[in-house]
């Protein structure tokens, strides 16, 4: 019976993806463990350590439908590690007693940590699909929206007027440097483990460092210079990076959500029948998506602390930390996947209102433009002054409710360095939207570099 959201038959493909799920399965994960003992079967046989015979029967074997999951479950209760007890079963099924070749000079913990390392490299390909997809997603909207203006916000209040292409590049430079850490991070995580009892290769004698070498050829990985076993970084460092990425759709999926109320009114999650309405209120259109993206990756970041803190592990071989990567990593992966899905969802069907962006403007009266007043008139006052007297009149303005360029027009210190054209050009948002263009198209070009 599925306890968690992952699992659950109704919230699954909400906070996780299938191919994801698929990666950290059970039979996913004894898989990766059989091809890593098929991989070391081959090394051996071929630098003569085992027989060819045994290697070619242990190979035969390593196909994860050919065991027995409930016997799996019994035997790690019992022992404590599902490694062991895949190896005996492989060394079970292989005739004439070939089998005990296999596992050959390895520990568990080697062959636990090259399959975590597997299954973190099919992740991470996943991972960049929808990372490349969400920035493909940003540049058509940095695009369209390159030159549409909207009301800039600082502590939720209207600030100056930017565009809302320059908005989305904000957030598509974001992605691209997450592409590029995930281009960085690979080749030092993507290394595998095989050192033996306490990592030395002692078990091999002078082939030990031939058979590593052979071995992660075999799977892909890279070789490390030396044993890792209680050195955890590369796993912690994964988990840092899905927090960052995570930490960005949770910006994404807050700022759709602020954009989407009733006095906003922005933006929009893409409209589905019936999606987002309420029991109770036949008008509502609630930010789904963005509430699962928040929800998801608040729990992801939880998970990045835990993998640091499994790396404080004791000794050579550790008593415990170990096993906090186990039930987190696999979580971290999957929630990861359904908050990027839904953040494609979003971003890919965005409905955007430009009209609305532009009468948010306007809702103040021109009070969003008292910078660019303060400024123009600074060069006649100084800037202090003109500070001060442009606060005056927009309190004047809010207590009349009229506009600002009037108010302005009218105050003698301002008409006589200013006349009203001057200060209506002031007053324009289009003519204050500093180098918001110039900078989206600095970010488009990065896409090409």
């Amino acid at each position: 019976m599925p306890a968690s959201a992952m699992d659950s038959l109704i919230f699954r493909d909400i906070f996780s993806t299938a191919p994801m799920r698929r990666i950290f399965s059970d039979e996913a994960r004894v898989q990766y463990y059989l091809d890593i003992e098929a991989a070391l079967a081959r090394v051996q046989a071929g630098l003569g350590i085992i027989p060819t015979e045994a290697a070619a029967e242990i190979v035969r074997h390593c196909q994860a439908e050919q065991f027995d999951y409930a016997m799996l479950k019994a035997q790690t209760e019992r022992i404590g590690y599902p490694v062991l007890p895949v190896v005996q079963q492989l060394v079970g099924l292989c005739r004439d007693g070939l089998g005990e070749w296999c596992h050959w000079g390895a520990t568990t913990q080697d062959i636990t940590d090259t399959a975590t390392v597997m299954q973190i490299r099919d992740a991470l390909v996943l991972v960049e699909a929808d990372l490349e997809a969400i920035a493909a997603a940003l540049a058509e909207l940095a695009r369209r929206y390159r030159d549409t203006p909207m009301a800039g916000r600082s502590n939720l209040q209207q600030a100056v007027p930017i565009t809302f292409g320059y908005k989305a590049a904000v957030l598509l430079a974001g992605f691209q440097r997450h592409l590029a850490r995930l281009r960085e991070l690979r080749p030092r995580v993507l290394v595998g483990e095989f050192g033996g009892a306490a990592g030395n290769l002692s078990s091999h004698g002078a082939d030990g460092l031939v058979v590593q070498a052979k071995l992660m050829d075999e799977l892909g990985l890279g070789q490390p210079e030396i044993a890792w076993h209680t050195m955890r970084d590369r796993i912690a460092e994964v988990g840092c990076f899905l927090g960052l990425v995570t930490g960005t759709l949770g910006k994404i999926s807050m700022d759709v959500k602020l954009m989407m109320q009733t006095e906003v009114a922005e933006v929009y999650e893409p409209f589905a029948h019936g999606r987002g309405s309420s029991s109770t209120m036949p008008q509502k259109r609630n930010p789904i998506s963005s509430c699962y993206i928040h929800a998801s990756v608040s729990v992801v970041r939880q998970h990045a602390a835990a993998l640091m803190d499994a790396m404080i592990a004791d000794h050579e071989r550790s008593t415990g930390p170990w096993e906090i990567e186990w039930i987190v990593l696999p979580e971290a992966f999957c929630l990861m996947a359904g908050a990027l899905k839904q953040t494609r969802f979003i971003l890919e069907g965005l409905e955007v209102d430009v009209a609305k962006m532009r009468a948010n403007i306007d809702l103040t009266n021109g009070l969003v433009m008292a910078e660019a007043v303060m400024m123009g008139l600074g060069r006649y006052i100084g800037r202090e002054t003109a500070h001060d007297l442009v606060y005056d009149i927009c309190r004047e303005a809010i207590r009349q409710h009229r506009s600002l360029l009037d108010l302005l027009a009218e105050h003698p210190e301002i008409n006589r360095h200013l006349d009203r054209a001057a200060l209506a050009k002031l007053c324009d948002p289009a003519n204050y939207l500093g180098h918001a263009g110039v900078m989206v198209d600095r970010v488009l070009a990065n896409l090409a570099a």
